[in-house]
């Protein structure tokens, strides 16, 4: 992306209304789950949740799903705040949060399916990540569900030339990435950095924004988007990747993503990736029940 276009494409960001901003009361929520298990006050945490009813009754949905819940039913805020703990709950107000992010504008793909590629992409990382040895398994959903937040710029800023991108790869069986680069010159890698920037998401989830598709060029550490990376992969192979059917032919053994995790966590040696795949086939049908459920609401 040149200067001139990143410098145009900043701007409209910051004074267009369309475009999604993250909501008010999702800093101090952030915060208080953030402090020391000792010090973290359920009700005030309850409390806040409570202020967007809309936003309480997504959690509530997402919290009893079996992609989250404990084994029981949770039928209050305060009841989710204590049964699925701190991490856990920070994983389902940024979901509930983003799922309802969507522009104004009409889009040329379903809202739903974008959130379901970005959930699924967030499970998956979340899970291979476990699978592999990494220990910062929050970071790694937070990074799977945000990493695609450029198209939201391209959805609510270049409707038209996303059409035409979207219809491209749909008449070609190409990732919306490479008819983005074909038809416009940058990607929604670029544009996801801009607005990660004008939220003010931390330093190692931009970066994740910027090059989940080439971690090879990421300044290091590059395990994060290496990660997304192959997850993102992998959620498109199980047809979590907007309703568009690629040619893929993928050698996850050989890719510069495999070997990137391989350097800093040999664990990966002894992942299945069939094996692997196979077990994201009941999650995959979750997330596709859970966001239809949330966002139909």
């Amino acid at each position: 992306m040149n200067a001139g276009v990143e410098d145009v494409l900043r701007a409209r960001i910051r004074n267009l209304e369309a475009m999604p901003s993250i909501p008010a009361v999702l800093t101090p929520l952030l915060r208080c789950l953030d402090l020391p298990p000792d010090q973290i006050e359920v009700e005030k945490i309850a409390e806040l949740i409570s202020y967007d009813k809309s936003i309480a009754a997504q959690c509530l949905r997402m919290a009893n799903s079996p992609l989250f819940a404990p084994g029981r039913s949770i039928e209050s805020i305060r009841g989710a705040v204590i049964s699925l703990g701190s991490r856990r709950l920070r994983d389902v107000l940024w979901t509930s949060f983003l799922i309802r992010m969507s522009p104004k504008t009409d889009w040329p793909i379903k809202p739903a399916a974008f959130w379901e590629h970005s959930f699924g992409c967030a499970i998956v990382s979340q899970k291979l990540a476990r699978k592999i040895g990494w220990r910062d398994r929050e970071k790694a959903y937070l990074c799977g569900l945000l990493h695609d937040i450029g198209e939201l710029v391209f959805a609510a800023l270049l409707p038209e030339e996303f059409y035409a991108v979207v219809e491209d790869a749909r008449t070609k069986n190409i990732s919306l990435f490479d008819a983005e680069q074909a038809l416009m010159g940058f990607t929604h890698e670029d544009t996801g950095r801009l607005l990660a920037d004008y939220w003010g998401l931390p330093a190692d989830v931009q970066k994740v924004i910027e090059f989940h598709h080439s971690p090879e060029l990421a300044p290091p550490p590059v395990l994060l988007p290496a990660l997304v990376h192959l997850s993102d992969l992998l959620c498109r192979m199980q047809g979590m990747g907007y309703g568009i059917e690629e040619m893929m032919e993928i050698d996850f053994l050989d890719s510069p993503a495999w070997r990137l995790l391989q350097s800093e966590l040999p664990k990966i040696d002894a992942l299945d990736i069939a094996r692997f795949t196979l077990e994201l086939d009941a999650e995959s049908e979750e997330v596709r029940r859970l966001v239809s459920s949330v966002y139909q609401s």
